[in-house]
């Protein structure tokens, strides 16, 4: 299968290619030049375990790369969760599931694309003899998961950016306290956002990333988005049969990437009643999905840190679909975007999407309704989740990150305060991190003093 950009100013490239490349030149991301039809396959791929049901999935996709070394890949890249089931799907009461994606080895769902990605970028860079350079912005949990995919392998090194300040005391330890030297915990002034913008300016150097042999851990990667596919896939074919034509997956996301995942596998044949978008009180895609208006606002510090973003990078995708596949329309749109801040779609069909909305406040209030009811531990941003759910629909609600992860709130709103024994080892590492202003020259010369 070949995979071609957003914006269509690029030649079309294979799926190792695609992958190693991350960002395509002409500024767009990379999809399937056709979407596969799944339908049929839905009745044989049931009951299989997570790692066959995702080799499986890869496969389709992945043709450049042998069958054999592809399964041994996906099966080396679900080794270190904790839960027989990776992505266990719990039972809350009739018609409400939690979908829980943080039993791998950073505790969050970017586990689930990011083990396989350091994978295949191990894998690439045996096969070609070849050192690879990794960057990334993160708003919390991909730089810990990107980090952990990739530390410790012969000839890579990886670059994260984080906004200093923005993200929780553990996420940041999980980043900058691994002590190997192959990891860079990147601290820039500002926001995410800021982050994102300098790391694409970086990317759209030409000379620069080839020279480096650069490449992105980012959702802007096709495999991110691949590989989160499986786990709505896994879900939906656990669900009763009499349940599945009636599932909303209830996503809590910022970047747009998760929910853009299980959108495109509704386009693969999987018939999925809809999706709810579940923001915090960073609200530009439930702007977008209330209003027809994408704007950008500002940027303000929340329970759920996760999602304080109001560029989400991987919109451009769901545009390329929502404007007939046409990238002269995209190229239009995301100059327009860039210019002016804003831009304007036709409303979106309510019965596919829904949006909600949740401030710092109600996320406290849903962590303990959660709690009292269901006896059910939330973490802040699952907690966003479980706003307004529709009661007409069989609610799988993703639970993105342990609860362990930000035992401040937890122990804020239910008066106890969850652990986890790799977090725990953390608090007496020093913390090594790099202060750097959000600008790509200044970027760019850490990774070029440091690069592999």
């Amino acid at each position: 299968m070949r995979f071609i950009s957003t914006r269509g100013e690029t030649p079309a490239l294979g799926f190792s290619e695609a992958v190693a490349t991350g960002l395509a030149p002409d500024g767009g991301l990379y999809l399937p030049e056709r979407m596969p039809d799944f339908s049929g396959d839905l009745r044989r791929w049931e009951g299989m375990d997570y790692a066959s049901l995702c080799f499986e999935f890869m496969r389709v996709f992945a043709t450049d790369i042998p069958e054999d070394t592809l399964r041994r890949l996906v099966a080396a890249s679900y080794s270190r969760f904790t839960d027989p089931a990776i992505a266990p799907l719990r039972p809350l009461a009739q018609g409400l599931y939690v979908l829980e994606l943080w039993h791998g080895p950073t505790l969050a769902f970017k586990d689930f694309a990011l083990q396989l990605l350091g994978n295949l970028y191990a894998h690439q860079c045996a096969t070609r003899r070849e050192s690879i350079n990794v960057l990334g912005a993160t708003s919390g949990d991909t730089g810990a998961a990107a980090i952990h995919g990739l530390i410790g392998r012969p000839g890579t090194a990886i670059f994260i950016l984080y906004p200093d300040g923005r993200v929780s005391p553990l996420q940041e330890r999980q980043m900058a306290c691994t002590g190997a030297d192959n990891v860079f915990a990147v601290a820039i002034d500002g926001t995410f956002d800021d982050a994102q913008a300098a790391l694409k300016e970086v990317f759209a150097d030409q000379g620069f990333r080839t020279r480096l042999r650069l490449s992105a851990v980012n959702s802007i990667n096709l495999a991110r988005v691949l590989a989160q596919c499986v786990y709505y896939l896994h879900a939906w074919l656990r669900l009763p049969e009499t349940e599945r034509g009636n599932v909303e997956f209830v996503v809590p996301t910022g970047n747009f990437g998760n929910v853009l995942a299980g959108w495109m596998l509704q386009r693969m044949g999987v018939p999925i009643r809809g999706f709810r978008v579940a923001t915090n009180q960073n609200d530009i895609l439930y702007r977008l999905f209330t209003t027809g208006e994408y704007r950008v606002g500002e940027v303000r510090p929340s329970l759920a840190p996760s999602m304080d973003i109001q560029v989400a990078s991987n919109f451009e995708r769901f545009l390329y679909f929502s404007e007939g596949r046409d990238p002269a329309r995209v190229r239009a749109v995301m100059a327009e975007f860039k210019r002016t801040g804003a831009c304007r779609f036709p409303r979106f069909d309510r019965d596919i999407f829904s949006a909600s909305r949740t401030d710092d406040r109600e996320i406290a209030e849903i962590i303990a309704r959660v709690h009292r009811q269901h006896g059910y531990v939330a973490d802040p941003h699952t907690a966003c989740g479980f706003k307004d759910l529709n009661p007409d629909r069989v609610n799988v609600v993703l639970s993105t990150a342990s609860p362990a992860k930000f035992p401040d709130t937890i122990r804020s709103a239910i008066g106890v305060e969850p652990t986890h024994p790799s977090l725990e080892a953390l608090k007496s590492r020093p913390i090594v991190k790099h202060r750097l202003h959000a600008t790509p020259d200044t970027i760019r010369a850490f990774i070029d003093a440091r690069a592999v």
